[in-house]
């Protein structure tokens, strides 16, 4: 199967090995040892020396932790959305009782820099910014750069900045220290090539001051919990260790290419998809100059189903791609990040190219 959705991402092949390994002592010295290698490495692709933690969860669940531990009922958020995936965000927030303003774009855009900081001045104080790194709903990739910079230069004290980097960290360069991010999430099944079930979070100085004061309810997802135990390199609760398995072997694999290499592999694997498709005649559905490198959000011709393209995709091409998130747009979504050579999408542009010509 050539599996093309943004997540679970296909497994490399000693990835795959890795993870049938037999189980160990989660409190022994071989997890602590492996526990730790992977805490480092991620920091590495974060670029961040802020503390980072493992969580045993999708990568919702270090979204819900970045809230939890950071907030109380009441604190006024402004959440900065461009797709699904940021509105989750808000969501999240907004379950634990937080008073969120939303400040929505039309899906396809990104989130602009100017706007967010005048929404700053106008409306604040705010408690937290919440945005979405890269949204897989739409193709789009924030200027998580621009928007930091532009969020601190609105207020003083200017708030916390939450990040779902989910589908963009590890394939699209995030300067979590250098940008002055606070909290930063990601998810295993993404660009890490490893299994579902891991969700990775760091966490500032500014953030620990946060979560000191913070009083929205948690227990499992406590990073105070996690930090203690992380001391030893180790976990408050029984960690997911096969994908542990897996993710060490990707995260050597990924250390070896570097972390500008991995960012520029995926740089050049984004052309390569965006040019196929143009190439094909088919459109972009997000905004020039946002484009994802890690998902392609593709507009199909007029009277042409997305649905019925995936199930034939699916049924003679044995493609799986992502369905749209746009209501009412004729859209399919193609993965690109992690495992992913271009022979695999020219097995995608092949086919998509037999069933235009069967349109004629």
């Amino acid at each position: 199967m050539n599996l093309r959705i943004p997540g679970p991402t296909p497994l490399p092949p000693d990835v795959i090995e890795a993870v049938g390994q037999q189980m160990i002592n989660h409190r022994g010295p071989e997890f602590e040892a492996i526990f730790a290698e992977i805490t480092d490495a991620l920091k590495q692709f974060f670029e961040t020396k802020n503390d980072l933690y493992i969580l045993t969860s999708s990568g919702t669940g270090s979204m819900e932790a970045a809230i939890v531990n950071t907030l109380s009922p009441g604190d006024r958020v402004l959440a900065v959305t461009i797709g699904v995936f940021g509105e989750r965000f808000a969501k999240i927030a907004r379950a634990y009782g937080a008073d969120v303003v939303q400040m929505s774009y039309p899906m396809g855009q990104a989130a602009n820099p100017a706007e967010v900081a005048e929404k700053i001045r106008n409306e604040g104080p705010f408690a937290a910014v919440l945005f979405t790194q890269n949204e897989t709903s739409t193709g789009v990739t924030n200027d998580v750069e621009a928007l930091a910079q532009a969020i601190h230069e609105a207020a003083d004290p200017s708030p916390l900045i939450l990040v779902d980097g989910i589908s963009g960290v590890g394939a699209i360069r995030l300067r979590t220290d250098e940008w002055g991010i606070d909290v930063v999430v990601s998810g295993s099944q993404k660009a890490w090539m490893a299994p579902p079930g891991l969700a990775f979070i760091s966490f500032s100085p500014k953030a620990w001051e946060a979560y000191a004061k913070a009083k929205m309810p948690r227990f499992y997802f406590d990073l105070g919990d996690a930090k203690k135990y992380a001391l030893r390199n180790q976990t408050p609760a029984t960690p997911a260790v096969s994908v542990l398995y897996g993710l060490q072997v990707s995260l050597r694999n990924m250390l070896a290419e570097g972390v500008d290499g991995t960012i520029a592999r995926h740089t050049y694997i984004g052309d390569y998809c965006r040019k196929g498709v143009q190439e094909l005649g088919l459109g972009l559905f997000a905004e020039p100059g946002h484009y994802s490198n890690t998902v392609t959000a593709v507009t199909l011709p007029e009277g042409m189903s997305a649905s019925k393209t995936l199930a034939t995709l699916r049924e003679r091409y044995n493609i799986v791609a992502g369905s749209t998130k746009a209501p009412g747009v004729e859209m399919i979504r193609i993965g690109h990040m992690g495992y992913v050579s271009t022979a695999d999408l020219d097995q995608v542009f092949a086919a998509l190219r037999e069933l235009l010509a069967e349109r004629g």
